[in-house]
């Protein structure tokens, strides 16, 4: 099956729950347990070999086996429960509690995963409508193994069942949701004119997100430049350095997204390293990342999204200047595109660390709004007078879900010729 198929596969899940969940708690569904099922097929080759492991090691004095068990299952995580998908629909009486023995046998960094999907409350509201069987019998019959489905197109799977979950709240999904032709431009963007920088062997570089949602835009970035541009498998662009060290860096607030991208980066990376550095969190008043600077930036943060809820914070960091991110200005409350921008200003190498480069997305009222000496302006200011902007891109309208709002890519970096004026 290619991508529509599954996603159309794993949707037909919503007509089985249709009369038992609204159509807004779709997702408290579908989501967690397409996770949950890549998850059990990506550990499917290794399970019996992790069981085997952790009887051989119990009763040993080991303090800590997790070492082991992760180079047992060739993953960062591993799952020690006798239950699997299919042994799981093999005792239907008990499948709500078995279920909940196969959650628990993960290991500690993916139950804190699977938690921010409230999984517990969706299985007894499955049980109690008796819809679980039927419901996880669907999953089983999907093979979501990384040797069918790579990972590049799990994420797009990903993408557009959150794209059809905001459609069924009646949200703008343009909003939630970055079309892959758009990522892959910007990400071109940014690394216009730095290739025989990448190239260097031994080259370490370092990409962040501050809202990454699904992870979309990190896992592109690292995928130019180490395996190129591809479709269907086809090379359209090869990679600026295999060999590259790329260090992915990230922050979502929205749980049941930062659980997909977490999830995604663990099975896409055995170390772990990447999936590490993706926090949840608000990063406006909580900066997981805050000691950090980094190479290359990219973000689509939200359009027209108050910041009401950081307003304390991010106004006691706009009182310390140029000790703080916002010390340039503040925008109207109803809007906090700008924000996420001063932010990652703030997180940018400096020119003698070798400089940063910067693309973020957004629409045209960080152009627009704002009357000389609003915080709009001042932060205009504060970039042109830095000579920070490198260009502006008008992209068509029409080209997000759904909405036909203007938007533009704003290129910045701190690292200028010396001969520039």
């Amino acid at each position: 099956m290619n991508h529509s198929e599954i996603v159309s596969f794993i949707w037909g899940v919503a007509d089985l729950i249709r009369d038992s969940f609204k159509r807004g708690k779709y997702q408290d569904v579908i989501l967690p347990l397409t996770v949950l099922r890549r998850l059990d097929c990506v550990l499917a080759p290794t399970r019996q070999q992790v069981l085997k492991r952790q009887a051989e090691l119990r009763g040993r004095g080991l303090e800590d086996l997790k070492g082991q068990l992760r180079e047992t299952s060739g993953f960062a995580f591993y799952n020690t429960s006798r239950y699997d998908f299919d042994t799981l629909l093999a005792d239907a009486p008990q499948l709500a509690a078995n279920l909940r023995n196969y959650i628990a046998g993960f290991s500690e960094n993916m139950r804190e995963v699977l938690e921010r999907f409230d999984l517990d409350n969706t299985i007894s509201k499955l049980d109690e409508a008796g819809l679980l069987f039927q419901v996880l019998e669907r999953f089983k019959n999907v093979d979501l193994h990384p040797d069918r489905i790579d990972n590049a197109t799990m994420g797009t799977i990903f993408e557009e069942l959150i794209r059809r979950f905001n459609e069924a709240l009646d949200e703008n999904p343009g909003e939630h949701f970055t079309p892959r032709d758009v990522v892959h431009l910007m990400v071109d963007l940014m690394l216009a004119g730095d290739e025989h920088r990448i190239a260097t062997p031994g080259v370490v570089r370092s990409v962040y997100d501050p809202c990454c949602g699904s992870g979309g835009m990190l896992t592109i970035a690292k995928e130019h430049i180490t395996r190129g541009m591809r479709s269907n498998g086809e090379i359209l662009r090869p990679a600026i350095n295999p060999k590259a060290e790329i260090h992915l860096f990230g922050q979502e607030v929205n749980p049941e997204t930062w659980a997909v991208s977490k999830s995604d980066m663990y099975m896409k990376d055995p170390t772990g390293r990447d999936a590490d550095e993706v926090f949840f969190g608000s990063t406006l008043s909580n900066d997981r990342h805050a000691s950090r600077h980094f190479d290359y930036l990219i973000a689509n943060p939200p359009y027209g999204k108050d910041w009401k809820r950081d307003k304390t914070s991010v106004e006691s960091e706009h009182e310390r200047g140029s000790a703080g991110r916002f010390g340039p200005g503040l925008p109207r409350i109803s809007d906090g595109q700008t924000l996420f921008l001063l932010h990652m200003l703030a997180h940018v190498r400096t020119p003698d660390q070798g400089g940063a480069r910067i693309a973020i997305i957004m629409n045209g009222s960080p152009l627009f709004t704002g009357d000389a000496g609003s915080g709009e302006s001042e932060i205009r200011r504060y970039i042109l007078e830095n000579d920070l902007l490198e260009a502006l891109i008008a992209l068509p309208e029409q080209l997000f879900y759904n909405t036909g709002i203007a938007t533009y890519v704003w290129i910045l970096s701190n690292r200028k010729a010396p001969e520039r004026k």
